[in-house]
Protein backbone atom coordinates (compact mmCIF):
# COMPACT_ATOMS: atom_id res chain seq x y z
CA UNK A 1 0.00 0.00 0.00
CA UNK A 2 2.54 3.43 0.00
CA UNK A 3 5.56 2.68 -1.96
CA UNK A 4 3.44 0.38 -0.10
CA UNK A 5 -0.49 0.56 -0.09
CA UNK A 6 -2.42 -2.73 0.28
CA UNK A 7 -2.81 -2.95 -3.12
CA UNK A 8 -0.43 0.03 -4.41
CA UNK A 9 2.56 -1.93 -3.06
CA UNK A 10 0.99 -5.01 -4.68
CA UNK A 11 1.22 -2.95 -7.68
CA UNK A 12 5.65 -2.65 -7.62
CA UNK A 13 5.58 -7.04 -7.97
CA UNK A 14 3.11 -6.57 -10.82
CA UNK A 15 5.21 -3.93 -12.22
CA UNK A 16 8.52 -5.91 -11.99
CA UNK A 17 6.44 -8.66 -13.60
CA UNK A 18 5.38 -6.73 -16.56
CA UNK A 19 9.12 -5.80 -16.66
CA UNK A 20 9.26 -8.92 -18.22
CA UNK A 21 7.98 -7.55 -21.81
CA UNK A 22 11.88 -7.17 -22.48
CA UNK A 23 13.61 -8.94 -24.40
CA UNK A 24 15.35 -12.24 -22.47
CA UNK A 25 19.03 -12.56 -21.89
CA UNK A 26 19.30 -8.57 -22.13
CA UNK A 27 21.03 -7.39 -18.95
CA UNK A 28 20.81 -3.73 -17.23
CA UNK A 29 21.80 -0.79 -19.03
CA UNK A 30 23.91 -0.31 -15.35
CA UNK A 31 25.05 -3.65 -15.83
CA UNK A 32 29.08 -4.47 -15.97
CA UNK A 33 30.51 -7.29 -17.97
CA UNK A 34 30.21 -9.30 -14.87
CA UNK A 35 26.32 -9.56 -15.52
CA UNK A 36 26.35 -11.52 -18.65
CA UNK A 37 26.15 -14.37 -17.11
CA UNK A 38 22.90 -13.25 -15.71
CA UNK A 39 19.63 -12.87 -17.13
CA UNK A 40 17.30 -9.93 -15.93
CA UNK A 41 14.16 -8.63 -16.97
CA UNK A 42 15.03 -4.83 -17.08
CA UNK A 43 13.11 -2.28 -15.31
CA UNK A 44 10.87 0.55 -16.12
CA UNK A 45 12.24 2.54 -12.75
CA UNK A 46 14.90 3.08 -10.64
CA UNK A 47 12.77 2.62 -7.60
CA UNK A 48 12.20 -1.60 -8.77
CA UNK A 49 14.51 -4.60 -9.15
CA UNK A 50 15.22 -6.39 -11.72
CA UNK A 51 13.87 -9.56 -12.35
CA UNK A 52 15.92 -13.01 -13.06
CA UNK A 53 14.87 -15.11 -16.17
CA UNK A 54 16.66 -18.35 -15.96
CA UNK A 55 16.46 -20.23 -19.79
CA UNK A 56 14.35 -17.88 -21.11
CA UNK A 57 11.77 -17.95 -18.49
CA UNK A 58 10.87 -16.08 -15.03
CA UNK A 59 11.64 -18.23 -12.01
CA UNK A 60 8.05 -18.83 -9.70
CA UNK A 61 7.98 -17.79 -6.19
CA UNK A 62 8.22 -21.53 -4.46
CA UNK A 63 6.35 -20.28 -1.22
CA UNK A 64 3.92 -17.37 -2.74
CA UNK A 65 -0.07 -18.28 -1.58
CA UNK A 66 1.38 -20.92 0.33
CA UNK A 67 -1.07 -20.71 3.55
CA UNK A 68 -2.24 -23.40 6.78
CA UNK A 69 -5.99 -25.28 6.26
CA UNK A 70 -7.53 -21.53 7.01
CA UNK A 71 -8.01 -19.15 4.05
CA UNK A 72 -6.17 -16.30 3.83
CA UNK A 73 -7.68 -12.86 1.88
CA UNK A 74 -6.07 -11.65 -1.17
CA UNK A 75 -5.25 -8.94 0.37
CA UNK A 76 -3.14 -10.38 2.93
CA UNK A 77 -1.17 -12.85 0.41
CA UNK A 78 -0.36 -9.16 -1.45
CA UNK A 79 0.30 -7.28 1.26
CA UNK A 80 2.55 -9.69 2.81
CA UNK A 81 4.44 -9.66 -0.54
CA UNK A 82 4.96 -6.13 -1.39
CA UNK A 83 5.29 -5.17 2.57
CA UNK A 84 8.44 -8.25 2.48
CA UNK A 85 9.81 -5.92 -0.78
CA UNK A 86 9.74 -2.68 0.84
CA UNK A 87 11.36 -3.96 3.93
CA UNK A 88 13.64 -5.67 1.63
CA UNK A 89 14.75 -2.44 0.14
CA UNK A 90 16.03 -0.92 3.04
CA UNK A 91 18.86 -3.51 3.53
CA UNK A 92 19.27 -4.71 -0.68
CA UNK A 93 18.86 -1.13 -2.96
CA UNK A 94 17.70 -2.02 -6.20
CA UNK A 95 20.46 -0.26 -7.82
CA UNK A 96 22.59 -2.98 -6.09
CA UNK A 97 20.72 -6.01 -6.51
CA UNK A 98 18.61 -8.18 -8.64
CA UNK A 99 15.24 -9.94 -7.80
CA UNK A 100 14.39 -13.20 -7.26
CA UNK A 101 11.49 -15.13 -6.36
CA UNK A 102 12.40 -17.38 -3.28
CA UNK A 103 14.05 -20.38 -4.30
CA UNK A 104 15.56 -22.11 -1.16
CA UNK A 105 12.78 -23.38 0.50
CA UNK A 106 10.46 -25.37 -1.46
CA UNK A 107 7.46 -25.88 -1.36
CA UNK A 108 6.67 -29.59 0.26
CA UNK A 109 8.95 -28.09 2.95
CA UNK A 110 7.11 -25.17 3.52
CA UNK A 111 4.12 -26.80 3.94
CA UNK A 112 5.98 -28.92 6.48
CA UNK A 113 7.10 -25.98 8.58
CA UNK A 114 3.22 -24.20 8.34
CA UNK A 115 1.80 -27.25 9.90
CA UNK A 116 1.29 -28.37 13.11
CA UNK A 117 4.49 -30.19 14.92
CA UNK A 118 3.99 -33.97 15.24
CA UNK A 119 5.47 -37.50 15.78
CA UNK A 120 4.86 -37.65 11.87
CA UNK A 121 6.12 -33.93 11.13
CA UNK A 122 8.68 -32.78 13.51
CA UNK A 123 9.77 -29.66 11.18
CA UNK A 124 5.82 -27.89 12.06
CA UNK A 125 6.49 -24.67 13.56
CA UNK A 126 3.12 -24.19 14.88
CA UNK A 127 2.29 -26.17 18.40
CA UNK A 128 0.74 -29.81 18.56
CA UNK A 129 -2.89 -30.36 18.77
CA UNK A 130 -3.35 -30.65 22.66
CA UNK A 131 -7.25 -32.34 21.80
CA UNK A 132 -8.96 -29.24 23.40
CA UNK A 133 -12.22 -27.41 21.88
CA UNK A 134 -12.07 -24.73 23.74
CA UNK A 135 -11.48 -20.77 22.47
CA UNK A 136 -8.87 -20.45 25.57
CA UNK A 137 -7.53 -24.01 26.09
CA UNK A 138 -6.35 -25.16 22.71
CA UNK A 139 -2.99 -24.78 21.35
CA UNK A 140 -3.54 -22.22 18.23
CA UNK A 141 -2.15 -22.14 14.67
CA UNK A 142 -0.05 -18.93 15.39
CA UNK A 143 2.16 -18.99 11.77
CA UNK A 144 -0.81 -18.92 8.94
CA UNK A 145 1.91 -18.40 5.77
CA UNK A 146 5.74 -17.93 5.21
CA UNK A 147 7.47 -16.28 2.01
CA UNK A 148 10.92 -15.86 0.77
CA UNK A 149 12.32 -13.37 -1.74
CA UNK A 150 15.97 -13.75 -3.11
CA UNK A 151 18.47 -10.88 -3.56
CA UNK A 152 21.07 -11.29 -5.96
CA UNK A 153 24.20 -9.66 -6.62
CA UNK A 154 25.11 -8.40 -10.89
CA UNK A 155 27.31 -11.55 -10.83
CA UNK A 156 23.79 -13.97 -10.30
CA UNK A 157 25.38 -15.07 -6.50
CA UNK A 158 22.97 -15.20 -3.60
CA UNK A 159 23.82 -12.34 -1.56
CA UNK A 160 20.74 -11.65 0.80
CA UNK A 161 16.99 -13.02 1.16
CA UNK A 162 13.95 -11.76 3.25
CA UNK A 163 11.26 -14.16 4.45
CA UNK A 164 8.04 -12.97 6.17
CA UNK A 165 6.43 -14.93 8.88
CA UNK A 166 2.39 -14.32 8.49
CA UNK A 167 0.97 -14.47 12.09
CA UNK A 168 -2.61 -15.32 13.40
CA UNK A 169 -4.21 -12.46 15.57
CA UNK A 170 -7.05 -14.95 15.20
CA UNK A 171 -7.32 -18.51 14.47
CA UNK A 172 -10.59 -19.84 13.21
CA UNK A 173 -11.44 -23.26 13.97
CA UNK A 174 -14.23 -25.90 13.69
CA UNK A 175 -14.84 -28.37 16.79
CA UNK A 176 -16.39 -31.04 14.04
CA UNK A 177 -15.82 -31.63 10.38
CA UNK A 178 -18.17 -29.05 8.16
CA UNK A 179 -19.28 -27.62 11.47
CA UNK A 180 -19.83 -23.67 13.07
CA UNK A 181 -16.43 -21.78 12.45
CA UNK A 182 -15.33 -20.76 15.87
CA UNK A 183 -12.49 -18.31 16.74
CA UNK A 184 -9.18 -18.57 19.45
CA UNK A 185 -8.00 -14.74 19.41
CA UNK A 186 -4.37 -14.25 19.64
CA UNK A 187 -3.07 -11.20 21.81
CA UNK A 188 -0.13 -8.80 20.06
CA UNK A 189 2.48 -10.05 23.37
CA UNK A 190 1.53 -14.06 22.08
CA UNK A 191 1.72 -13.35 18.40
CA UNK A 192 4.84 -11.37 19.04
CA UNK A 193 6.40 -13.45 20.80
CA UNK A 194 5.87 -16.87 19.07
CA UNK A 195 7.20 -14.65 16.00
CA UNK A 196 10.55 -14.51 17.03
CA UNK A 197 10.97 -17.75 18.46
CA UNK A 198 9.69 -19.17 14.83
CA UNK A 199 11.98 -16.57 13.22
CA UNK A 200 15.08 -17.65 15.02
CA UNK A 201 14.30 -21.82 13.96
CA UNK A 202 13.41 -20.34 10.39
CA UNK A 203 17.00 -18.87 10.58
CA UNK A 204 18.94 -21.88 12.04
CA UNK A 205 17.56 -24.31 9.00
CA UNK A 206 18.22 -21.37 6.55
CA UNK A 207 21.99 -21.21 7.76
CA UNK A 208 21.81 -25.37 6.90
CA UNK A 209 20.86 -24.68 2.98
CA UNK A 210 23.86 -24.84 0.56
CA UNK A 211 25.44 -21.33 0.09
CA UNK A 212 23.03 -19.59 2.66
CA UNK A 213 25.72 -19.91 5.46
CA UNK A 214 26.80 -16.62 5.35
CA UNK A 215 24.14 -15.32 3.50
CA UNK A 216 22.73 -11.41 4.51
CA UNK A 217 18.52 -12.73 5.62
CA UNK A 218 15.63 -10.24 6.63
CA UNK A 219 13.09 -11.69 8.74
CA UNK A 220 9.51 -9.94 8.96
CA UNK A 221 6.92 -10.67 10.95
CA UNK A 222 3.23 -10.21 9.69
CA UNK A 223 -0.30 -9.52 11.34
CA UNK A 224 -2.63 -11.36 9.39
CA UNK A 225 -5.67 -9.29 8.83
CA UNK A 226 -9.42 -10.78 10.40
CA UNK A 227 -11.16 -12.90 7.90
CA UNK A 228 -13.81 -10.19 7.20
CA UNK A 229 -11.08 -7.85 6.70
CA UNK A 230 -11.49 -5.42 3.92
CA UNK A 231 -7.82 -4.53 4.31
CA UNK A 232 -4.72 -6.75 4.25
CA UNK A 233 -2.64 -7.11 6.92
CA UNK A 234 0.81 -4.70 8.25
CA UNK A 235 4.43 -5.78 9.77
CA UNK A 236 4.90 -5.07 13.52
CA UNK A 237 8.57 -5.97 13.16
CA UNK A 238 11.69 -7.07 11.59
CA UNK A 239 15.07 -8.36 12.15
CA UNK A 240 18.74 -8.32 10.35
CA UNK A 241 21.00 -11.77 10.65
CA UNK A 242 24.48 -10.93 8.91
CA UNK A 243 27.94 -13.00 9.02
CA UNK A 244 25.75 -16.25 9.71
CA UNK A 245 24.40 -15.94 12.96
CA UNK A 246 21.30 -18.21 13.69
CA UNK A 247 19.36 -15.67 15.90
CA UNK A 248 18.19 -12.39 15.92
CA UNK A 249 18.99 -10.67 18.58
CA UNK A 250 17.71 -6.81 18.03
CA UNK A 251 14.24 -6.50 16.61
CA UNK A 252 12.99 -3.31 15.17
CA UNK A 253 9.44 -2.52 15.80
CA UNK A 254 6.83 -1.38 13.15
CA UNK A 255 3.74 1.01 13.58
CA UNK A 256 1.73 0.78 10.43
CA UNK A 257 -1.89 0.43 10.30
CA UNK A 258 -4.29 -0.33 6.92
CA UNK A 259 -8.00 1.05 6.72
CA UNK A 260 -10.94 1.04 4.93
CA UNK A 261 -12.77 4.53 3.69
CA UNK A 262 -15.13 5.75 4.37
CA UNK A 263 -14.73 4.14 7.92
CA UNK A 264 -17.25 1.12 8.10
CA UNK A 265 -19.29 0.12 11.75
CA UNK A 266 -18.67 3.80 13.23
CA UNK A 267 -15.04 2.86 13.41
CA UNK A 268 -12.76 5.83 14.17
CA UNK A 269 -10.67 7.39 11.45
CA UNK A 270 -7.08 6.82 12.00
CA UNK A 271 -6.62 10.44 10.85
CA UNK A 272 -9.63 12.46 10.45
CA UNK A 273 -8.02 15.24 7.95
CA UNK A 274 -7.31 12.13 5.45
CA UNK A 275 -11.03 10.86 5.93
CA UNK A 276 -12.30 14.33 5.44
CA UNK A 277 -10.61 14.38 2.25
CA UNK A 278 -11.54 11.11 0.87
CA UNK A 279 -15.44 11.99 1.68
CA UNK A 280 -14.83 15.51 -0.02
CA UNK A 281 -13.44 13.77 -3.41
CA UNK A 282 -16.08 11.13 -2.62
CA UNK A 283 -18.90 13.70 -2.73
CA UNK A 284 -17.46 15.54 -5.47
CA UNK A 285 -16.89 12.57 -8.05
CA UNK A 286 -20.84 11.14 -6.95
CA UNK A 287 -22.13 14.54 -7.46
CA UNK A 288 -20.44 15.15 -10.91
CA UNK A 289 -21.05 11.86 -12.41
CA UNK A 290 -24.62 10.23 -11.08
CA UNK A 291 -23.71 6.38 -12.70
CA UNK A 292 -21.59 5.03 -10.01
CA UNK A 293 -22.07 2.08 -8.03
CA UNK A 294 -19.38 2.92 -5.00
CA UNK A 295 -15.94 5.26 -4.46
CA UNK A 296 -13.81 3.29 -1.71
CA UNK A 297 -9.90 3.39 -0.40
CA UNK A 298 -7.51 1.67 1.17
CA UNK A 299 -5.15 3.84 2.73
CA UNK A 300 -1.57 2.83 4.39
CA UNK A 301 -0.54 4.95 7.62
CA UNK A 302 3.26 4.09 8.95
CA UNK A 303 3.68 5.82 12.33
CA UNK A 304 0.39 7.47 12.14
CA UNK A 305 1.55 9.42 8.85
CA UNK A 306 -0.76 8.63 5.48
CA UNK A 307 1.85 7.16 2.97
CA UNK A 308 -0.30 5.51 0.20
CA UNK A 309 -3.81 5.16 -0.91
CA UNK A 310 -5.58 3.01 -3.24
CA UNK A 311 -8.78 4.24 -4.65
CA UNK A 312 -11.28 2.10 -6.16
CA UNK A 313 -14.22 3.66 -8.38
CA UNK A 314 -17.28 1.41 -9.50
CA UNK A 315 -18.73 2.85 -13.00
CA UNK A 316 -21.58 1.66 -14.77
CA UNK A 317 -19.95 3.92 -17.94
CA UNK A 318 -20.48 2.20 -20.79
CA UNK A 319 -19.52 4.76 -23.57
CA UNK A 320 -15.50 5.45 -24.40
CA UNK A 321 -16.23 9.29 -24.29
CA UNK A 322 -18.12 9.08 -21.08
CA UNK A 323 -15.15 7.21 -19.47
CA UNK A 324 -12.72 9.38 -21.05
CA UNK A 325 -14.48 12.26 -19.68
CA UNK A 326 -14.44 10.74 -16.03
CA UNK A 327 -10.94 10.25 -15.95
CA UNK A 328 -9.99 13.31 -16.99
CA UNK A 329 -12.33 14.41 -14.51
CA UNK A 330 -11.54 12.20 -12.13
CA UNK A 331 -7.53 13.52 -11.82
CA UNK A 332 -8.86 17.67 -11.49
CA UNK A 333 -10.40 16.14 -8.64
CA UNK A 334 -7.59 14.03 -7.05
CA UNK A 335 -5.28 16.68 -7.18
CA UNK A 336 -7.73 19.33 -5.79
CA UNK A 337 -8.85 17.53 -2.88
CA UNK A 338 -6.81 14.33 -2.00
CA UNK A 339 -3.70 14.52 0.50
CA UNK A 340 -0.71 15.78 -1.63
CA UNK A 341 2.49 13.88 -1.57
CA UNK A 342 1.73 10.44 -1.05
CA UNK A 343 1.49 7.27 -3.42
CA UNK A 344 -1.58 7.22 -5.03
CA UNK A 345 -3.44 4.79 -7.56
CA UNK A 346 -7.31 5.18 -8.68
CA UNK A 347 -9.25 1.84 -10.44
CA UNK A 348 -11.37 2.80 -12.53
CA UNK A 349 -13.52 -0.68 -12.92
CA UNK A 350 -17.24 -1.76 -14.00
CA UNK A 351 -18.68 -5.45 -14.35
CA UNK A 352 -16.59 -5.28 -17.61
CA UNK A 353 -13.39 -5.08 -16.27
CA UNK A 354 -10.59 -2.20 -15.75
CA UNK A 355 -11.68 1.06 -17.74
CA UNK A 356 -9.33 3.36 -16.89
CA UNK A 357 -6.28 4.25 -14.29
CA UNK A 358 -5.21 7.52 -12.50
CA UNK A 359 -2.47 7.66 -11.14
CA UNK A 360 0.55 10.03 -8.92
CA UNK A 361 3.76 8.43 -7.75
CA UNK A 362 5.19 9.67 -3.98
CA UNK A 363 6.76 13.06 -4.46
CA UNK A 364 5.27 13.82 -8.28
CA UNK A 365 2.68 16.59 -8.35
CA UNK A 366 1.03 15.66 -11.85
CA UNK A 367 -0.85 12.47 -12.45
CA UNK A 368 -0.65 9.67 -15.15
CA UNK A 369 -3.50 8.65 -16.53
CA UNK A 370 -4.60 5.80 -19.45
CA UNK A 371 -8.15 4.85 -20.95
CA UNK A 372 -8.01 1.12 -21.66
CA UNK A 373 -9.25 -0.18 -24.80
CA UNK A 374 -8.81 3.71 -26.44
CA UNK A 375 -6.11 4.49 -29.50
Amino acid sequence: MAKYKIWVVAAATLLLLAGCTSLPGTSSSSSSKATKKLQTTGKVTDSMYEGVIDNGQYKTSQTRGLTTQQSNTSFDVKSLESGLLKLSKEQFPTSKYVFQEGQSLKTAQAQKWLARKSKTNTEGLNPEDNGQKDPNKRNPIYLQQILEQDYLGEDGSMKGMSIGLGMNQVDYYTKEQYGATFETKISKAMMTQQGKQMANKVLSRMRQKKGLSDTIIVIGLYKQAPKDSLVGGTFFAYGVSKKGSTTIDSWHELNQENQVLPVVNDEKAINQDDATAFNSFKTQVETFFPNLSGVTAQTHYEEGVLAGMNITVNTQFYSETEIMSFTQYIATAADKYLPRNIPLDISITSAEGMQAYVGRASGSKGFTTHVFGSY
